[in-house]
């Protein structure tokens, strides 16, 4: 407890501090025209008082934007230095009876002092973000003020009432403690004006959405908003970081106030007032969820368990802007109720419980891109283009770059997706390229190029994609280099052969007993059987001219075993299912009585 002390104090400390040399010495932060004494034209003077005297809430939202008084940073300064803070937050004794203070009370401080850093954070969102970036915008004229005033909302009036109110009051409370054990009532008086809150959320989406069209758009812009976040105290965080705090103080107000009901005591005097303030903040906090559940249905979160449950029970992983994502079913008999989301930012294969589930979520994201794009007119070119084939396991070539591609399933090849040699654990490791997705190997693979859809950061890329997406062609030794029978890609679609899928290969023949093979009989080769490792692999391991071959059923009792035969050479197959049996069945005798596509009767054996 004494180490998080010293911590918090350390922190609150130099905030305080920056912001005084910022009040002070003109240095970055800057505060531009909200000095102490200044007066901006139609704003009364604020009446000298102490530091808790403050006008009635509605003359100081009337009143524009003014800054934390320069004695209550003073005041605030002095508890820090002199120790007076350490005796505030550490637990306190009742006097003479050696007992720590009630359970209440902790909250109650917990409560000021979030609410001292929270209202630190608006400060720099209001007085430094906010006007430096107007001061720029009336000095510069390289973007409109209205651009600044629409992406920081109703901040001002956030920050002058917690700044001028809540938080004095708070402070004024807890000191005291001993004679007015209670803060039910200061909550009563000041909820009502959390609603405000509401706009501030809703505007949320649109400001973000500026603030990276002008951040892009104007170097000016740009420059004061970095100038700011490399500051000491912006703590190294970004403008859009600062923006999301207002959007979670409501919900933490509530957890608070809900903790401190349930830590009163039964016959406490602040119980009823208490709980009537629980409900007056609910309520403020269902303005702000309303608004939150309308502006974040805009983003897919892929999250996974924490290993150690601190806080949240799940971390996010993955980000996908609903903007520009396309979500599709995929047929995979190993992996059923599988579906793809394709988004700029990634791509991602996710398998639900069941085919009502996939439904479920399919129809979920299909409504949000749906209402995204009806709100932004700037994709309606991208809904009305015609659809890829939903099949098509790669990227179209005008897409390549631009969006994040579908990854191969590593365990689906067994050797590099271009140069065919095998994978090995020790020598040549498996890496996929971010542009195609193919999973191919380091020395096909060890090239540079920028990807837009990861902000134009050079990325692994194959030798194929780099010559695309950079034009240039570097000389390649084994360009020339004849394919030889088996370098023929598997055909993974039926759409693609005749019949394909997965067989278990018996017998000696095979190399070793029980291994599996991926099985395709191509439509542009349609008398041969190609048998790879893997479905994706370009190389087949054997491949079989089934002409003049027997068909028969397998010496075994299992009905899904059955044969080719010829002059002495034997293999033995078993299939998934009698079904499936019947059909390689009736395919290979086609092939081996010289049968070619076109001809009548091919439509029963694809899946």
């Amino acid at each position: 407890m004494e180490g998080a002390s010293e911590e918090t104090l350390a922190s609150v400390s130099s905030l305080v501090t920056v912001f005084e040399k910022s009040r002070t010495t003109g240095a970055v932060p800057r505060v531009h025209g909200l000095e102490a004494g200044h007066q901006q034209p139609g704003c009364r003077s604020p009446t000298p008082a102490g530091p808790w005297e403050k006008p009635t809430v509605e003359e100081a939202l009337e009143s524009g934007s003014r800054t934390v008084s320069r004695r209550y940073l003073s005041s605030l300064k002095n508890k820090l230095s002199s120790g007076a803070w350490r005796k505030s937050y550490q637990p306190e004794t009742c006097p003479g009876s050696g007992t720590q203070e009630p359970e209440e009370k902790k909250i109650v401080r917990e409560l000021l002092e979030t609410e001292q850093a929270y209202v630190a954070r608006l400060h720099l969102l209001d007085q430094v973000f906010f006007q430096e970036l107007l001061k720029e915008a009336r000095g510069s004229k390289a973007f409109p003020e209205d651009v600044v005033r629409l992406i920081f909302s109703n901040i001002s009036s956030i920050y002058q009432f917690h700044s001028q109110f809540f938080l004095p009051e708070l402070q004024r409370r807890l000191d005291d403690w001993t004679t007015t054990p209670c803060i039910g009532d200061v909550i009563q008086k000041l909820a009502p004006f959390l609603k405000m809150y509401s706009e501030y959320v809703k505007n949320f989406e649109r400001a973000i959405e500026l603030l990276a069209t002008w951040t892009d758009k104007s170097a000016p812009f740009q420059e004061v908003i970095t100038r700011i976040q490399s500051s000491e105290a912006s703590a190294s965080l970004t403008l859009q970081h600062h923006m999301l705090e207002p959007v979670q103080r409501i919900p933490r107000y509530e957890l608070l106030l809900k903790e401190y009901v349930q830590k009163l005591p039964g016959q406490a005097p602040d119980l009823a007032d208490a709980q009537k303030a629980l409900d007056m903040i609910f309520s403020a906090a269902q303005h702000s969820n309303a608004a939150i559940t309308e502006m974040f249905n805009n983003m897919l979160l892929y999250c996974v368990p924490r290993v150690i449950q601190v806080g949240a029970h799940f971390q996010v992983r993955t980000r996908i802007d609903v903007a520009g994502m396309k979500v599709r079913e995929l047929t995979d008999a190993e992996f059923p109720h599988s579906f793809l989301v394709s988004g700029k930012q990634r791509t991602l294969e996710l398998r639900a419980r069941s085919q009502e589930e996939m439904i479920s979520w399919l129809q979920a994201c299909q409504a949000a891109i749906d209402q995204i794009e009806k709100r932004n007119e700037t994709f309606k070119a991208a809904v009305q283009s015609p659809e890829a084939d939903p099949q098509e396991q790669e990227l179209q070539s005008v897409e390549l770059g631009l969006r994040a591609p579908q990854w191969v399933r590593d365990k689906m090849v067994t050797m590099c997706m271009r140069c065919q040699e095998p994978f090995n654990a020790l020598t040549r490791r498996r890496h996929h390229c971010r542009a195609c997705g193919y999973v191919v190997c380091a020395r096909c693979s060890d090239y540079r190029a920028e990807l837009k859809y990861d902000a134009n950061r050079p990325n692994r890329v194959c030798l194929d994609c780099y010559t695309f997406l950079t034009g240039n062609v570097l000389p390649e030794e084994k360009e020339d280099k004849r394919r030889g029978i088996l370098e023929k890609g598997a055909v993974a679609g039926s759409e693609q052969s005749l019949i394909c899928s997965f067989l278990q290969l018996l017998g000696d023949k095979w190399g070793k007993s029980g291994s599996r093979g991926w099985c395709a009989i191509p439509r542009d080769d349609p008398l041969v059987l190609y048998v790879y490792a893997a479905p994706q692999d370009m190389r087949a391991h054997t491949s079989i001219p089934l002409l003049g071959y027997q068909v028969t059923a397998g010496p075994q009792a299992d009905a899904r075993v059955f044969q080719l035969q010829q002059s002495g050479q034997l293999y033995t197959f078993k299939a998934e299912s009698e079904e499936l049996k019947g059909r390689w069945v009736k395919a290979m005798e086609r092939a081996a009585s010289g049968w070619s596509p076109g001809e009548s009767g091919d439509k029963d054996l694809s899946d």
